[in-house]
């Protein structure tokens, strides 16, 4: 479970603190989903990195599984995140010399036993078994992030973390790699969250909130 309680995050300025976020608070069962709408600017990937373990909030807590990753030492939260944790990002992010077997591998580069059959099988429930000894710059951007998709689910992670997962794609693409995104997080059950520009891609889930003033509104509210 995910657990996420009173989360605030304030910069510093000139002018005074900045409150980027205030009084964060939501919970997510295993298998459960949800959306994250907002205008640019309004802290939607600010939540994202505080909830994937890559920045602190400046109050509140975050418990995932029952483990508080801000009480960790750095050491141990930067396994925790790639033990627990999957990201998706606009921008695939792939490593350009590596082929796509290589990129889904690189999560486990730091364990001893790399999940080889493992990659491989979720390269083939993203429709890319042919494209095994391909670099990225021989795939499609729909191609890059089915790739990123399958990279990030290497490690088996109960959060799945997505930010403008569609972003860069044609509709096509884009309605693929969403119905894919979907159908895995539903087969692994992971909690995932996306933050999304996209009315259609957020249409999609079954929970939807919008980040405004701060906090998050259930859509509609």
């Amino acid at each position: 479970m995910l657990d996420v309680s009173q989360i605030a995050k304030t910069y510093p300025t000139p002018r005074g603190p900045l409150p980027i976020l205030s009084g964060v608070s939501f919970t997510l069962g295993r298998g459960d989903s949800a959306a994250i709408m907002g205008p640019s600017g309004a802290g939607k990937s600010t939540l994202l990195y505080i909830l994937g373990g890559l920045e602190q909030p400046t109050s509140g807590a975050i418990t995932l599984d029952g483990r508080n990753p801000f009480a960790l030492s750095e050491k141990d939260l930067a396994a925790f995140r790639n033990q627990s944790i999957g990201f998706i990002f606009q921008d695939h992010c792939l490593l350009p010399q590596c082929s796509v077997l290589e990129n889904v591998l690189v999560p486990t580069l730091v364990s001893n036993d790399a999940p080889v059959d493992r990659a491989r099988d979720l390269l083939t429930q993203v429709g890319l078994s042919d494209r095994l000894d391909h670099r990225p710059a021989e795939l499609s951007g729909g191609e890059k992030q089915r790739v990123a998709l399958a990279r990030a689910l290497i490690r088996k992670p109960l959060l799945l973390l997505c930010d403008e997962p569609t972003g860069n794609l044609d509709q096509a693409s884009a309605d693929l790699v969403a119905s894919l995104l979907l159908e895995l997080h539903q087969r692994q059950e992971t909690i995932l969250i996306v933050v999304t520009h996209s009315s259609e891609l957020a249409a999609r889930f079954p929970r939807r909130y919008e980040l405004r003033n701060a906090n998050l509104h259930p859509v509609g509210a």
